[in-house]
């Protein structure tokens, strides 16, 4: 059977079970759970995996999910992932009072288009040479940074980000190549869209510490940390003017913990941001400024300030070769003029992390409106959500593993990862640091 004839029963096969890959997308949808806590949504995707006879290992990294689809014959791995968590938008009208989650970025499509990719690629395995593994995976969204320092401190993790996580554990090791969509609200820039790079970031968290005294009977005998905290902020506004357009640093910084009462003088005051930038060289910079102004802050006061850096997510450098492939298949499944093509992200992704130690890609699809991580986000159209980046997966993964695996042999010979594994983890450990400045 020639590829052509293999690719139309790929996706006769995915329009079969599209039904259920789309009743699975809106289940997880109803019941969104944040980072590491992802335990019924992973129950979920076990049972897609069963319904489909597919192995699979499950609590990788708490919560992952990992099934392989084995081949006929020898060859390289092809990874394609969908992310398991959801967001706290509390004003979300879908929001999740239990679980404290909303699927406001569109993970449990992602979800939906790995089981659809899988039922399709099911058809054709006899004709691969290597294995597709589907890969459900954890903490996406860097949130609750307090929380999941608690799990690190307790040994259950090491890194905040789920993938990152999974590097560590050794669950990437296996794996040649990876892809995975993320859905968008951007309908204008096409119905499946590739892009070339994204911003990655570190995590801060931050400790104003000054002294409790009563608010108003004797504030003068108290070191107000809110007000430290302030002015730390205030400072991070002033260095605005001083970040590169081209770097595209983004700073948003939040006060998790204002105080502890009303009436006495805060003396524990906390702080979360991201520092992100395009390159490694200007979250650097913009990270060093941002520690300076947290310090000038709690100096002007009188304060102590314990500044915790964390490894965030490495910036998105995607191979070409399996975008040109992604884009050829796009262009069947949704016409040429429907394929967008868009250049640097300014958000961020951890998937970012994966494109550091391997070729990877990441485009996006339509089928959300709204604004990404807002009140507003629903997904519309779950066609073009769902089922879209499934075939388009679907269909680039086969193009990898057909004809001996050719294609993704090639890719895998000229390809020069940017770091090793080994190389990749010492990095982030060396960024792992807290710091305590006083007076």
């Amino acid at each position: 059977m020639d590829r052509e004839a293999l690719k139309t029963r790929v996706l006769e096969a995915i329009d079969r079970e599209g039904e259920r890959a789309i009743a699975l997308t809106k289940a997880i949808g109803r019941e969104a759970e944040l980072g590491y806590k992802e335990e019924r949504t992973a129950a979920k995707v076990r049972r897609a995996f069963e319904a489909l006879q597919l192995p699979y290992r499950a609590g990788l990294a708490l919560t992952g999910v990992k099934a392989v689809l084995r081949g006929a014959r020898p060859g390289p791995t092809v990874a394609i992932l969908g992310e398991l968590d959801g967001l706290p938008i509390r004003e979300h009208p879908d929001w999740n009072p239990e679980t404290g989650a909303v699927h406001a970025c569109g993970h449990n499509a992602q979800i939906g288009s790995l089981i659809a990719a899988a039922s399709g690629l099911l058809e054709v395995r006899e004709h691969l040479a290597g294995n597709v593994v589907f890969f459900a995976v954890p903490a996406e969204e860097a949130v609750e940074v307090e929380w999941r320092l608690s799990q690190k401190a307790a040994g259950r993790i090491e890194f905040l980000g789920g993938k990152a996580e999974l590097i560590r554990l050794g669950e990437f090791d296996d794996i040649d190549l990876a892809m995975m969509v993320h859905t968008s609200p951007q309908a204008s820039d096409g119905l499946l869209v590739t892009s070339d790079t994204s911003n990655g970031h570190v995590i801060k968290f931050v400790r104003f510490l000054g002294r409790s005294a009563h608010a108003a009977g004797a504030p003068h005998h108290g070191i107000n940390a809110l007000r430290a905290a302030m002015l730390a902020l205030m400072a991070i506004d002033a260095q605005r003017e001083t970040f590169k357009d081209a770097d595209t640093v983004r700073i948003h910084p939040i006060l998790t913990k204002g105080g502890d009462v009303v009436n006495a003088i805060p003396a524990d005051v906390r702080l979360e941001s991201f520092v992100r930038g395009k390159t490694v060289d200007a979250i650097d910079d913009a990270n060093r400024k941002f520690d300076r102004a947290m310090r000038a802050g709690a100096l002007a006061l009188g304060a102590a300030v314990e500044i915790t850096t964390l490894p965030g997510y490495l910036p998105l450098h995607q191979n070409q070769a399996m975008l040109d492939l992604f884009r050829h298949n796009a262009a069947r499944i949704v016409g040429a003029a429907q394929v967008g093509r868009k250049g640097h992200i300014a958000a961020g992704t951890d998937m970012g992390d994966v494109s550091q130690i391997m070729p990877a890609i990441h485009p996006s699809a339509a089928g959300a409106a709204g604004t990404g991580h807002g009140a507003d986000y629903r997904i519309e159209n779950y066609e073009h959500a769902v089922l879209n980046p499934g075939k388009a997966l679907a269909l680039t993964a086969l193009d990898l593993l057909l004809d001996d695996a050719a294609k993704a042999r090639e890719i895998l010979a000229r390809d020069r990862p940017r770091m090793s594994k080994e190389e990749y983890l010492a990095f982030l450990r060396q960024m792992d640091r807290i710091q305590l400045f006083r007076e």
